[in-house]
């Protein structure tokens, strides 16, 4: 099954609708960081310093630049183009006070090279405070007033275009790659003195953190939000990053998260264990398995991430797990939330949480994470996750991500994909 997604242009209409919804007489964007998700939903993957997007209503984007050297750059991204000399940047260099001032000044150069006169906008972007304030104190005192239009933007953002699905995949190819360089290390290990050992020399968190990072880096791939593989009680604690030097040993779990980014993210979770996993283990497994079958039968269009969250929390207390539900504030059990969106930042909307508005239906083109787990924390402590990104198609959720399950990662060479 083939996810059908809005095709790119689409997304024109969507910031219209946005300017609407506002009563707005232009998008504004501003952005200090290349990585400005914002920004990059116009220009990716486009590399870009300190720029500015300008959407009139009912006009087309504009992208203003600063400097000639990314002239290239800026002409990549396909939109219409505002130069440093049409706004004037040389003169504002010049004779504006301090960072503030001079975006402000340019803000107002490409909006009336837009044909925005002034009054309201909507504002996107993300600069650091100081200079937000001066940017609006100054464009305030030349007639302009400001909507914020962070959340709109998320979500318009929310269904993917074809485009982005087709990134997506590109990326997640890569992150097969790289569980399977996991798998095979560890199912190359022996167990020597209670512990695990590889080509002569103790296995290590590290070791296997920097096989991934060197796969990621030669296909072009960063980890801005790094990554997680997890041992034992470490993975006890969902967000535990995994300590480098740490010695894995055999029969513990290893929780491993990946989460790396082209010009979208992508992420992904497996568990696992080498030699004969404990009882527990394999229990919670099984339960993890048994919880994210049913979240993909579940993730269809038109239901609600918070009911599905319900669902999931009612499967693990059928096997005695506690929950956020059952018991609000545990921290061993089942204790986040099923899922979230994932595209241009790690986490967005579609959203799983209780009181989300339309920003909690899932649609088609959406793209999300499903990630049920259980976590012992504590000395003997232990963590299970297996998480799986997808796409809603009009008949339900396409796996990304397609390798295999399996705790034991000498099954992985053997396994079918799920």
């Amino acid at each position: 099954m083939t996810a059908t997604a809005d095709p790119l242009n689409d997304r024109d209409a969507r910031v219209h609708a946005l300017l609407e919804g506002t009563e707005a007489r232009a998008l504004l964007i501003l952005s200090a960081a290349g990585d400005d998700p914002d920004r990059s939903w116009f220009t990716a993957p486009a590399k870009l310093g300190e720029t500015l997007v300008v959407v009139p209503a009912g006009g087309a984007a504009r992208l203003g630049f600063v400097t000639p050297m990314e002239r290239d750059e800026a002409a990549a991204t396909g939109l219409d183009l505002l130069t440093p000399e049409a706004l004037d940047v040389a003169r504002w260099s010049r004779d504006a006070q301090g960072a503030g001032a001079f975006l402000a000044d340019l803000a107002a150069q490409a909006l009336r090279l837009s044909g925005v006169a002034a009054g309201r906008i909507a504002l996107g972007g993300r600069l650091p405070f100081g200079t937000a304030r001066e940017v609006l104190t100054v464009l305030e005192r030349e007639g302009w007033s400001f909507v914020s239009a962070a959340e709109p933007l998320l979500r318009a953002r929310k269904r993917k275009s074809a485009a982005e699905i087709h990134e997506l995949r590109r990326v997640n190819k890569v992150v097969e790659r790289a569980f399977r360089r996991v798998a095979a290390l560890l199912a190359a290990a022996t167990a020597r003195a209670g512990e695990l050992w590889l080509e002569g020399e103790r296995l290590r968190v590290g070791r296997l953190k920097s096989e991934v990072a060197v796969l990621f880096a030669s296909a072009g791939l960063d980890q801005p939000r790094g990554n997680i593989l997890a041992p034992a009680e470490e993975g006890g604690v969902p967000h535990t990053s995994g300590t480098p030097d740490r010695v894995l040993l055999p029969r513990e779990t290893l929780i491993v998260d990946l989460f790396p980014r082209g010009w979208l993210f992508s992420d992904c979770t497996r568990t696992f264990c080498v030699g004969e996993a404990p009882e527990r283990v394999v229990r919670a497994h099984r339960d993890v398995l048994a919880a994210l079958k049913l979240a993909h039968a579940l993730a269809r269009p038109g239901a609600r991430g918070w009911d599905l969250q319900e669902r999931i929390c009612a499967h693990f207390a059928e096997s005695a797990h506690p929950t956020p539900i059952s018991s609000p504030g545990t921290v061993s059990g089942y204790v986040h939330g099923l899922g979230h969106g994932v595209g241009l930042e790690l986490h967005e909307f579609p959203s799983f949480k209780k009181d989300a508005g339309l920003e909690g239906e899932l649609e088609v083109g959406d793209v999300l994470t499903l990630e049920p787990g259980l976590y012992e924390p504590g000395a003997d402590g232990y963590g299970v996750r297996l998480e799986d990104l997808v796409c809603l198609g009009a008949d339900g959720a396409e796996t990304l991500t397609r390798i295999p399950y399996d705790l034991d990662p000498s099954a992985w060479d053997s396994a079918a994909h799920p």
